[in-house]
């Protein structure tokens, strides 16, 4: 799985092997951290006040629903209660100015070989869209922002909205993200 980093995706078995290491890297990491901490602490509780996790580009946004999975399916913990972690342990450097180049997977290839995670993702989907409602936002927005739409899993809108903090890599950066990349999302 580690013998070639980052293969080239321009084929199927390509993103196959690229998903799957993402998904091997970040679900190890995270049962790491969380182990870890559970053995230190006893309770995930506090893990927002001792960990931090910063997704370093969208490579390793999968670590989110990954964290999901562990604290509903093995720590019995409630959605809500689980996001919150989440949100408060998560943050966000973003790379890319270009929209186009933002990490997105097909529904298909993500629903076949990871089907809890995008469980996961879908009910983040719901509930985004439910929030966004309540608050008002007009549909068109909330289609753009959503992690899951036009057949795909949007990665960088899952990492800004399962993260506390979202950045570029410089100041310039930073507003490029506000004004252009992520403008729905700076309410």
């Amino acid at each position: 799985i580690s013998k070639i980093l980052y293969p080239n995706d321009n084929h199927t078995e390509g993103k196959i092997l690229r998903l799957r290491q993402q998904y091997f890297f970040s679900a190890a990491s995270v049962a790491d951290i969380l182990g870890n901490h559970l053995n230190q602490y006893g309770t995930l509780e506090n893990l927002p006040d001792k960990i931090a996790i910063q997704l370093n580009d969208t490579h390793p946004t999968i670590a989110i629903p990954e964290m999901m999975r562990i604290l509903l399916d093995e720590c019995s913990y409630e959605w809500d209660a689980a996001f919150d972690i989440c949100r408060k342990v998560f943050a966000y450097t973003n790379h890319t100015v270009m929209s186009e180049a933002l990490e997105r997977w097909s529904i298909d290839l993500f629903k076949m070989r990871l089907p809890r995670i995008y469980q996961i993702v879908e009910e983040i989907d719901r509930r985004f869209w439910e929030e966004m409602r309540w608050k008002g936002v007009e549909e068109s927005k909330i289609y753009r922002m959503a992690p899951i739409g036009d057949g795909y899993v949007k990665m960088a809108n899952l990492a800004v909205i399962g993260s506390h903090s979202v950045n570029g890599v410089s100041a310039l950066h930073s507003e490029i993200l506000k004004e252009d990349v992520f403008h729905d999302f700076y309410m």
